[in-house]
């Protein structure tokens, strides 16, 4: 389980985070992508993101102090111990290389708050694992830096990232230490407390019917040839004819597909798995949904060229049952409960702390 680990070691190398969200992200777009198939993947039902919440709707937030435009040496005190304005400023332009983009103007002063709480807490964490002496073995601080690496491209992408950030292996490795410190800390609070009963997840299941409605859909493959202009079509209908025939003739139609298939779903014989009505374009739709398991369609033609579908699998739409859903429903619930209960951790040490905020 993890916890604190990798949320400043990310701050600090820009490889990919275990934590959902930093308190205060900077603008992020949504990837954007167009693709040269009529499908996409939908999420799998029985996947809660999360409990819904309960209770009276919480208050909008209190405006944000403003952070002045210089700032003083130290910008906050925990327990005596300061948290210098330089780590600050490294957290933020770490934050800015991770998401690519430079700090709103507009957002400054909340983005800075919400970095300098994380430090804060962290600071916290740190503290409080040592006063336990609780200690991170030298194969665990080797085997979360091998982790790191395994998550870059290759070792010049993570060679660049460190230099990047003007840190040497053993600045990371010091990192590494306290964080994992600080997550065998937050373990030994949480995972007593975070235990999920049957009963826990048939009463979610009970109340969150609408997480269980699986639609009606169809699992088909298809060979896609890519044709949008005259030119393309002349040269990809005789092709998609000529496979359709090799098709109907007895060839092996997922083989077919890896060989000729322009769609991303090639390497998998052009398997499409499940989709339901209203995913993919009319066209490609209507024909695939006509078909029965083991039937192939004639060329079916759309905006992105001449598709050829076989039909594998028919499925009505259903509530599926909580004998299938239940260990997923578990996860998320026990995840709720870890990361509530790691909250409510680091505010308890906030408090019984001296946490002064000096900017």
């Amino acid at each position: 389980m993890k916890y604190a680990v990798p949320v400043l070691l990310a701050l600090s190398l820009g490889i990919a985070c275990n934590r959902t969200e930093t308190k205060a992200a900077a603008n992020q777009a949504p990837v954007a992508g167009a693709a040269a198939t009529p499908t996409a993947t939908p999420a799998a039902p029985g996947t809660p993101a999360a409990p819904p919440a309960a209770g009276p709707q919480t208050p909008p937030p209190a405006p944000v102090k403003p952070v002045p435009t210089v700032l003083p040496t130290v910008v906050a005190r925990v327990n005596g111990k300061d948290i210098a304005a330089a780590e600050l400023e490294k957290a933020i332009r770490n934050l800015e290389a991770n998401v690519g983009n430079q700090i709103p103007a507009e957002r400054r002063s909340e983005i800075y708050r919400g970095i300098l709480d994380q430090l804060v807490e962290m600071r916290l964490l740190e503290q409080e694992a040592a006063a336990r002496n609780i200690k991170a073995t030298d194969a665990e601080v080797a085997a979360g830096i091998e982790q790191m690496k395994k998550q870059a491209p290759n070792p010049e992408a993570f060679a660049k990232a460190l230099a990047s950030r003007k840190m040497t292996e053993a600045d990371l490795a010091a990192e590494a230490r306290q964080r994992l410190c600080v997550d065998k800390l937050l373990t030994t609070e949480v995972e007593p407390k975070a235990a999920v009963t049957e009963t826990d997840i048939a009463d979610f299941y009970k109340k969150n019917p609408q997480f269980f409605m699986q639609p009606e859909a169809m699992r088909a493959s298809h060979i896609l040839l890519k044709a949008d202009t005259p030119e393309t079509k002349a040269v990809a209908k005789p092709k998609a004819e000529d496979l359709l025939r090799q098709i109907k003739g007895g060839a092996d139609f997922a083989a077919l597909a890896k060989q000729h298939s322009n769609d991303g779903s090639a390497p998998n014989g052009g398997d499409l798995g499940f989709f339901p009505r209203g995913q993919m374009v009319k066209a490609f739709e209507e024909a695939a949904f006509a078909l029965k398991a083991g039937e192939i369609s004639p060329i079916v033609e759309t905006e992105f060229g001449y598709h050829i579908i076989k039909g594998a699998e028919h499925r009505d739409a259903r509530t599926v049952p909580l004998a299938e859903v239940s260990d997923r429903i578990a996860q998320a619930l026990r995840q709720q409960k870890q990361q509530q209960l790691a909250q409510e951790y680091v505010q308890s040490l906030k408090t019984k702390g001296k946490v002064e905020i000096l900017m």
